[in-house]
């Protein structure tokens, strides 16, 4: 046992945990001694977050590459998401949960993760042509029926991440550049029929609100003006913990999820964000060094796929906390409140640890097990 723990990259757990003492010291902070609910419950995930990592760690990498079961999986979480339509539960407008007594569900957060398993085993399959236009069309498929189940809830921060994760990767796994640009034809086509066709009115209203913010100050520009100013009052040094006067008045409205951001700049300044950023830069560089030092493709593509997950959602909520891009409902990872995406992270870090630990075997290694390499 202590042999399979010293083979963990301890450089990239060491990174997480200033994320998990900040996120519990703002969800302190924000919800005061009447709500700390929040904060014991964020510290339970946490702890089960850790325990799912170590399970998953111990199951070797090449089991969540097997076809069966990443089919599995992804039939599995597409069924899900088709019956919250049946029995969901209509949260801010989105049927994205699956609601019990004491806890919540969100399939589109497993979603995500499974869709990289998937896309790192259909291209470390097909690396030598992957030029040829029908793999952009067949791993389309696969990526356009989760996207539209979850754009449809509707979530569209979600569906943009699931679109994100599939062009990044594709592009990483090396098409051809006019195909590139059918890519973002495609993508822009699929923006304007969605403003048609699938935004919510109230999505909508965020979009327009993005774009001119003084327009509706008390109306669908509030949250954002409202985080906009969270941030900007935290100014060099912040106003220490417990005394962001936004979050705790409540002018900033959702500051355990959707803006926990602004709330915690506001407590910790311009040089808290550097720090937290800092902290960031550490654990995607070991992601990506761990994808690196593997010697088989699917490690190395699923490597810069969950770094495409944690970017983009990380920017994403930074820039919609500074009034940079439209609000979409967007947590922050590692940080917001809430079990599901938690979950979904620490599971993929399982995943590279596992990976991490068997770095060390050659191809030929491989090859002498009678194992595939991808």
């Amino acid at each position: 046992m202590l042999t399979f723990f010293k083979r963990f990259d301890w450089i990239l757990i060491g990174s997480l945990v200033p994320l998990f003492v900040w996120s519990l010291l703002t969800l302190k902070s924000v919800g005061g001694t009447a709500e700390d609910s929040f904060f014991y419950r964020q510290l339970i995930w946490i702890g089960v977050g850790f325990l799912v990592m170590f399970l998953v760690a111990s199951v070797e990498w090449r089991f969540f590459a097997r076809s069966g079961v990443v089919l599995a999986l992804y039939g599995v979480l597409i069924g899900l998401l088709l019956f919250l339509f049946i029995a969901g539960t209509r949260v801010k407008g989105a049927l994205s949960w699956f609601s019990f007594s004491s806890a919540s569900f969100q399939p589109a957060e497993i979603m995500k993760l499974v869709l990289i398993v998937l896309l790192a085993k259909y291209y470390s399959y097909r690396h030598i042509d992957i030029a040829r236009i029908h793999h952009i069309f067949i791993t389309g498929f696969y990526t356009a029926l989760p996207f539209t189940l979850i754009l449809v809830q509707p979530d569209l921060g979600s569906a943009l991440i699931i679109f994100a994760i599939w062009a990044g990767m594709t592009m990483v796994a090396g098409i051809r550049v006019r195909h590139f640009m059918m890519l973002a034809a495609a993508g822009i086509a699929s923006v304007a029929l969605a403003w048609v066709y699938v935004l919510a009115p109230y999505q909508q209203q965020r979009i327009s609100t993005f774009l001119n913010p003084a327009a509706d100050p008390q109306g669908t520009g509030y949250n954002a003006q409202q985080s906009v100013i969270a941030v900007g009052s935290g100014q060099l040094l912040g106003k220490g913990v417990g005394y962001g006067s936004q979050s705790r008045l409540q002018f900033l409205p959702e500051s355990r999820t959707d803006f926990i951001f602004a709330a915690f700049a506001e407590e910790w300044g311009f040089l808290g964000v550097i720090l937290l950023l800092l902290c960031f830069g550490v654990f995607l560089w070991r992601v990506l060094a761990i994808g690196e030092s593997s010697p088989t493709n699917f490690s190395k593509l699923f490597a810069i796929g969950f770094s495409i997950l944690v970017v983009v959602q990380g920017v994403i909520h930074v820039g919609m906390n500074m009034g940079m891009l439209p609000i979409t409902g967007i947590t922050f990872p590692f940080m917001s409140y809430g079990g599901s995406s938690l979950l979904a992270l620490f599971v993929g870090i399982g995943i590279l640890q596992n990976i991490y630990m068997h770095r060390s075997l050659s191809y030929t290694s491989y090859a002498h097990r009678g194992d595939s390499l991808d």
